[in-house]
């Protein structure tokens, strides 16, 4: 546990996504997994579209968070990029602590590889340089440095640990995340015997399950949460859902990521870089214990006060579910009043939830020993995930 400290300045990119909102919620809890109270004197969220207070669902101590939106990590020159952080974000000159999150979806992949590239570049050497106390750099990337989804054979074997070889062409190609990562770790090799110096980190979460109060690109469950709601409506409390995947699917084991607990976990590595070199990765999920859907979608069905049933031979998709009773959904929007930008929203990408309910049909389970060796014990049960998350959902007028 690390000790009270009235210096501690968090500044999170991404602020308002899955993982970001509840790095920010975590960082004003000062929950005593995350080093006690106190920990943190100021949070500055940073957050693309607007946000405020209100939706965003955080409750802070006086004073001590700040939301930026609206500033454009790809706008202008670099010098211009700094001048409007300084502008900004008040106090800059104090961030210890960067957790980033930052991430711009595209369908054309070259572009949101130069983009991803890009905008950590641009974020990272302008705090380095705007703040001198910049003391720890967290970095997400995901399952897909095992080769999830990247339409190749998964050589891979589990359970997944961190000390597996990268990926190799052509598969590789198909990632930008290696791109930021050398990028940051020649970056930050050039700061080392400074007086400067960060260390960084990198976590790897599987499918993350979690709160966004602007919606996200890849939230799953905003998505289930919309299609659940609308099937008790239709088809009345108490009907049966089948799962809307594959029978391998459903069997498939895996471990999936909590935004709280990766939340918690992210934490605990920013406040103890004694724990791991520069550059290390670690896996982090809500449990060391893997799941299914044969497990999980029982309960989630029990939630909503629905029956469940394995998947049918030829599974209808969700997305196609909810786009076919838009009008009904519609109906429930103005009824329970509410917001009218989720369930159809543009940020939402295309066909992602086939490919995690669908495409997503082979073990991938995590090994989370390393993380659990410097110390960190997180454990979240499937429905303190799912549960609490769709508690949000409904308390942001999300869903009835």
């Amino acid at each position: 546990m690390a000790p009270p400290n009235t210096n501690r300045h968090a500044l999170v990119f991404g602020g308002s996504g899955v993982t970001g909102w509840a790095v920010v919620d975590q960082l004003l809890n000062d929950d005593p997994a995350s080093g006690g109270t106190g920990t943190w004197s100021r949070v500055t969220a940073l957050t693309n579209r607007p946000l405020t207070l209100e939706a965003s669902q955080w409750r802070p101590k006086t004073g001590q968070l700040q939301i930026v939106s609206g500033l454009n990590l790809l706008k202008g020159d670099q010098d211009s990029l700094e001048e409007a952080m300084k502008s900004k974000i008040p106090d800059i000159h104090t961030v210890t602590h960067v957790f980033y999150f930052a991430y711009k979806a595209n369908t054309d992949f070259e572009q949101e590889k130069k983009d991803a590239v890009d905008m950590l570049a641009r974020s990272i050497t302008a705090v380095d340089k705007l703040s001198p106390v910049l003391k720890v750099v967290a970095f997400q990337t995901g399952a897909k440095m095992y080769g999830f989804l990247l339409q190749q054979d998964h050589y891979l074997p589990v359970p997944l640990r961190e000390s597996l070889p990268r990926l190799k062409s052509p598969y590789s190609d198909q990632l930008f995340y290696h791109a930021q990562l050398d990028w940051l770790s020649a970056y930050s090799a050039r700061r080392e015997g400074k007086e400067k110096a960060w260390t960084w980190f990198e976590t790897r979460p599987d499918i993350i399950i979690g709160f966004a109060p602007n919606h996200s690109a890849y939230s799953l469950a905003t998505s289930l949460g919309i299609y659940f709601s609308l099937w008790r409506e239709i088809n009345g409390a108490g009907s049966t859902v089948p799962f809307p995947g594959t029978m391998k699917s459903w069997k498939a084991k895996h471990n999936e990521a909590g935004s709280e607990a990766i939340a918690k976990q992210t934490i605990f590595l920013a406040l103890h870089p004694e724990a791991y070199v520069n550059g290390d990765a670690f896996n982090v999920a809500s449990s060391p214990q893997y799941e299914t859907w044969e497990e999980k979608w029982p309960q989630l069905c029990q939630y909503f006060g629905l029956q469940s049933a394995p998947p049918r031979a030829m599974p209808r998709p969700i997305r196609a579910y909810i786009n076919d009773n838009q009008a009904r959904w519609q109906e429930m929007e103005k009824k329970h009043g509410l917001r009218t930008d989720i369930a159809q929203s543009e940020v939402t990408m295309p066909g992602f939830e086939i490919l995690h309910l669908s495409l997503a049909d082979f073990d991938r389970q995590y090994d989370l020993s390393k993380i659990q060796k410097v110390g960190c014990n997180v454990q979240y049960s499937i429905m303190d995930t799912w549960g609490c998350t769709f508690d949000r959902m409904r308390k942001a007028r999300f869903i009835p």
